[in-house]
């Protein structure tokens, strides 16, 4: 069964261009098994009719406070009831400011002083007024009051600027709805992960690193923090945002990361090393530019310490989760991988093709352990992260160290 199967998701739409989404964002919510109704805010009809909203949720929308026809039974108190979920999306900046404030001089706003559902909300707005001081004052005392966000996106805008501001995609949105339902399987247990290169200077102006974004890792990180584990997160020098919720400790080469993970690792029950670790680095880094005047320049390189090894050699170590990306010989260099360094469970990801791993948005995946494995097809490496700590908890159910 779906985990929305039957949910009830009341949508709330402001004010915005992003509202042509919501219209995709109720039909993807109902393919889930959700029944969803719609308030629209005056300004939100401005972009996107009723009638539409009607049509994909098979529900009349509601637009009105004061409405002769559903106040003589409460409408908005019926409404405040009825929600398992309070999702606004898009959410203008007025209507944060507003939620802010505690204002109902609307139906929206006053349904969400009314409800004890959770309110999230996904904001959508030009990049500055994002970043306006009082939009992130509002921002933070909502997430005091406990209203969850999801977002914004990073791109480009209707405006034409380009930055932080877009509402998520539709199925992103829906991702994460689910999220909210899922059972909190980890709660409890804390969870260690590296993402992330690291980087191995050469000079003051050169290193040695790799491809790495560090998105596999950041959306592992967040999975196990909406499973409710106590999540820190590693990172290698990246251009992600830092997770709302997850420890960041930000670290730069191999040794910096095997120190953090040697400080951590002691407490925490799963060790999931996503990180691409640079395997060498320069034996004598130079202290000063180097200058070309040579036609050649031969660099001496040694072995970086192994993370992955290190841990998994512990006397009592964690159950630990390693990743292999490789060229060719995927499977075969993944299992020789988990065998050699006695890994509870391996993650082999192809690299070096288009649109995949490495400075991509999706993957695909195949998870290996001592007697079996899994394949997960190509999908956003947000909703790869929640399929694998899926399988993950499974295997650490089976191993004794989780009770089901």
């Amino acid at each position: 069964m779906n985990t929305l199967t039957d949910k009830h998701i009341l949508l709330g739409i402001t004010g915005s261009i992003a509202a042509y989404k919501s219209a995709d964002l109720v039909r993807r919510l109902r393919e889930q098994g959700a029944l969803v109704r719609v308030i629209m805010t005056a300004a939100a009809t401005e972009f996107i009719t009723p009638l539409t909203l009607q049509a994909v949720s098979g529900q009349p929308v509601h637009t009105q406070l004061l409405d002769a026809a559903t106040e003589s039974a409460m409408g908005h108190i019926e409404l405040a009831r009825w929600a398992e979920v309070v999702l606004i999306a898009p959410a203008s900046a007025d209507f944060l400011a507003k939620l802010a404030g505690g204002h109902a001089d609307d139906l929206l706003s006053t349904v969400c002083l009314a409800t004890s559902a959770p309110i999230v909300v996904a904001p959508a707005m030009n990049l500055l007024m994002w970043q306006a001081p009082v939009t992130q004052e509002n921002c933070q005392r909502l997430q005091r009051y406990g209203v969850k966000f999801f977002g914004p996106a990073t791109g480009s805008q209707a405006c034409g600027e380009i930055g932080k501001g877009r509402m998520l995609e539709p199925i992103e949105v829906v991702y994460h709805v689910q999220d909210l339902f899922r059972a909190k399987f980890l709660s409890g247990y804390q969870v260690l992960v590296t993402a992330g290169p690291t980087r191995e200077e050469i000079d003051p102006v050169r290193f040695i690193s790799n491809r790495s974004s560090g998105r596999m890792g950041y959306a592992i990180a967040q999975a196990a923090q909406a499973a409710g584990a106590q999540v820190t997160l590693i990172s290698g020098p990246v251009a992600l945002s830092p997770l709302t919720g997850v420890q960041l400790v930000s670290v730069y080469s191999a040794q910096e990361m095997l120190a953090a993970v040697m400080t951590q690792v002691a407490t925490v029950d799963i060790f999931i090393a996503t990180a691409a670790v640079a395997d060498y680095r320069p034996s004598q880094p130079l202290g000063h530019k180097f200058k070309k005047h040579e036609a050649h320049w031969q660099i001496t390189l040694e072995r970086t310490p192994d993370i992955l090894a290190t841990v998994a050699s512990l006397p009592h170590p964690p159950f630990t989760v390693g990743f292999a990306a490789e060229t060719d010989n995927l499977i075969e260099y993944a299992r020789a991988k988990l065998q050699l360094k006695k890994l509870d469970m391996i993650v082999a990801n192809p690299v070096g093709i288009a649109g995949i791993g490495f400075d991509s948005e999706e993957n695909e995946l195949s998870i290996l352990w001592a007697e079996d494995s899994i394949e997960l097809p190509r999908a956003a490496k947000t909703e790869l992260a929640k399929q694998l700590l899926e399988v993950i908890i499974q295997r650490y159910q089976k191993s004794g160290r989780l009770t089901p």
